[in-house]
């Protein structure tokens, strides 16, 4: 099943061009944001960086929501959530860059959300794994609406490397903060759903078999419109047969009446 789109477009210099400007974009933010990661982590050392974590419960660690997933625990935490970002934030941005930026709203607050809400209280939670959940989601639920061959194809692809992500919303392993991962994902479903026509449908290419079904239909559809007849109800009637003179009408006397008054 696919959805309607117009016929392919040809691979022009100018079609070749935009697609390398779309990757390098994508590429470039995806890029950005993980130096930015690394740079929050260098400094973080040198700051108390609790006041900027998600404690759950806490009013003032609602301010968590806006700053916990640019803070990281360890190298290695900070490692495994860049190496997530460069290929789901790049991939997500290459098939779906409108969705993709309206969407990382949802998935950065539904990540604080999600641990704020459903966290253990006097617990700290960090990190972009959240968004991290909340972009394959995003890709992968896409992927499922949508049915265009990229958008499939991109699901496979980020259900191929990351489809674990799908069970890591659940509790798995203490210290793992599922509920900023749950958050996450719940955000990128949502944004999926909302924003799944943001990017329009790629020309979809249409193979020989395609016009041949289409040939095939039209004659058959021309073989009907000139050699069979039309519906009895659309002949039109050229000729109307004449009724039959009707004939006369002879009222007779009462034989009842005339016997009484020969009497």
């Amino acid at each position: 099943m696919h959805l309607d789109s117009p016929d392919d477009i040809p691979d022009s210099h100018a079609q070749r061009a935009r697609d390398r400007r779309l990757l390098t974009r994508a590429l470039k933010a995806s890029v950005g944001f993980v130096l930015l990661l690394v740079i929050v982590f260098g400094v973080q050392g040198m700051l108390d960086w609790r006041p900027l974590a998600v404690r759950p419960g806490e009013w003032s660690g609602l301010l968590g929501l806006l700053t916990a997933p640019l803070l990281h625990g360890s190298p290695e935490h900070l490692i495994a959530n860049a190496s997530a970002l460069l290929v789901l934030g790049s991939l997500a941005l290459v098939v779906y860059p409108r969705a993709t930026l309206r969407g990382l709203p949802l998935m950065w607050l539904g990540s604080g959300l999600g641990a704020w809400l459903m966290g253990a209280p006097g617990s700290y939670h960090l990190g972009a794994s959240g968004v991290t959940h909340g972009l394959m989601f995003l890709v992968f639920v896409l992927g499922l609406l949508r049915r265009d061959r990229p958008a499939i194809a991109a699901g496979m692809i980020a259900f191929l490397f990351y489809g674990g992500m799908l069970l890591t919303v659940l509790p798995q392993e203490p210290g793992v903060s599922w509920q900023s991962h749950m958050g996450g994902a719940i955000g990128g479903i949502l944004a999926a759903f909302w924003f799944r026509h943001a990017d329009p449908v790629p020309p979809r290419r249409r193979y020989s078999w395609e016009i041949e079904e289409e040939q095939a239909a039209r004659a058959e559809l021309e073989r009907r419109e000139t050699f069979e007849p039309p519906a009895p109800h659309d002949v039109p009637v050229l000729w109307e047969r004449p009724e039959p003179p009707r004939g006369v009408v002879l009222h007779f006397p009462d034989r009842r009446g005339a016997r009484g008054d020969e009497r």
